[in-house]
């Protein structure tokens, strides 16, 4: 399995992201948001969480006219799996490629702590190695409130989109949506970063089943 790793000018998740990936066998690399060439040979593509370009406008709002943007869109279009984190999943959503917009959180400010998220869709390509239904997961946001229309929320349950959502009100989101996928179910975004529970050192390993679902996914569809 390949995968890589988006590089935004302000991302600051990006080296957790990839030691991630490392710690779990996903095989990363780095790419520049300024790169202008082809995704198709990674299996999997990451948008890790910051502040690209410093946020300015709306959060992912510039991130989403980068060069690399084009190869990400292709990619989610050719069926790899897309992955936006926090900021990622911002700039996701302003680039189309996920329904919806992350707002500012209900009560101002920025968080930073662990949550319990519940898990929606046991067999999603992200939570198909997870034997439980809750897992606690780090966030780390000052807007992460998801916000759709009625329409779009009740596409979003009946096409089996909401991946995870928050076990209590933890920033104000619509129906506690902490993740989401495309229709397809190969482009997720989420909230909180389950790349910073990973290592055994830290106490909490509840997102390695995150990434070993998707090398599982991989691994049914054939890798490079």
């Amino acid at each position: 399995m390949k995968s890589v790793v988006v590089r935004f000018p302000g991302s600051n998740c990006d080296e957790d992201m990839f030691y991630a990936l490392q710690e779990l066998g996903l095989n990363p690399s780095f790419v520049s948001a300024q790169s202008d060439i082809s995704l198709a040979d990674y299996d999997a593509i990451f948008l890790p969480g910051g502040f690209s370009y410093g946020d300015y406008l709306r959060t992912g709002a510039i991130a989403r006219f980068s060069p690399i943007m084009q190869a990400v869109k292709a990619a989610a279009d050719n069926g790899q799996l897309v992955v936006g984190i926090c900021n990622g999943f911002q700039i996701l959503t302003e680039s189309g490629l996920l329904p919806g917009q992350l707002m500012m959180n209900e009560v101002p400010g920025f968080i930073c702590d662990e949550t319990l998220l519940q898990v929606e869709q046991a067999e999603s390509a992200f939570t198909n190695a997870y034997t439980t239904d809750e897992i606690l997961i780090p966030v780390a946001h000052a807007d992460g409130r998801y916000y759709a229309d009625e329409q779009t929320l009740a596409d979003l349950e009946s096409n089996h989109q909401i991946v995870f959502k928050y076990t209590s009100n933890l920033n104000g989101s619509e129906d506690m949506i902490a993740g989401i996928t495309n229709k397809q179910g190969n482009v997720l975004g989420m909230m909180p970063h389950p790349e910073r529970a990973v290592d055994p050192l830290i106490g909490n390993t509840d997102g390695q089943n995150f990434f070993k679902s998707i090398l599982a996914t991989v691994a049914t569809q054939g890798v490079n």
